[in-house]
């Protein structure tokens, strides 16, 4: 068996945007369940949600970027960047070979599929238009790929998939 190092750590979570802000909410109780903001929930039963607050993705990433990337990735990319930066590790003096990541996520690009492939089904044209960034945005090992691209790591990269239940 290999051994696994944890060096670094961090978190986008409904009661914080970094690990430090998270511990403290969780120290103190706080819950992360409020309104549902990111759509209209009106005609559902359930109105709230623990969603991510106060993200911005232009604060992260840039305009480009963000067309390209799912929500879920640009999630994936910036607790990858914390973790990178709590650890002190600079990439450039490891063995890329054996640096690798491994993704867990309940659904891939949930976002994307949301969206585009809603928006390709109503379309008044007479053939569907997908674009070319429908599949590598949606598919949940895109989460661990762009984060292994990032830092150039060439080991291990998969993302392991599993219902919330």
């Amino acid at each position: 068996m290999k051994r696994v190092v944890v060096t670094g750590v961090g978190a986008l979570t409904p009661i914080g945007n970094n690990y430090r802000d998270y511990a403290e909410a969780l120290l103190k109780g706080e819950s992360g369940a409020a309104n549902i903001t990111r759509f209209d929930a009106t005609h559902f039963k359930t109105r709230f949600a623990a969603e991510v607050k106060n993200y911005v993705p232009e604060d992260h990433f840039h305009r480009r970027e963000v067309r390209r990337y799912d929500r879920f990735s640009q999630f994936a990319l910036i607790v990858a960047e914390q973790a990178m930066n709590d650890s002190g590790i600079n990439p450039d003096e490891i063995q890329l070979q054996r640096a690798g990541v491994i993704w867990g996520s309940g659904i891939g690009g949930f976002e994307t599929i949301e969206h585009d492939i809603e928006e390709a089904t109503l379309s008044t044209s007479e053939t569907p238009r997908y674009s070319p960034f429908l599949i590598p945005k949606l598919i949940a090992d895109i989460a661990p790929g762009h984060i292994s691209m990032k830092y150039g790591f060439r080991g291990v990269n998969y993302a392991t998939v599993s219902a919330c239940a």
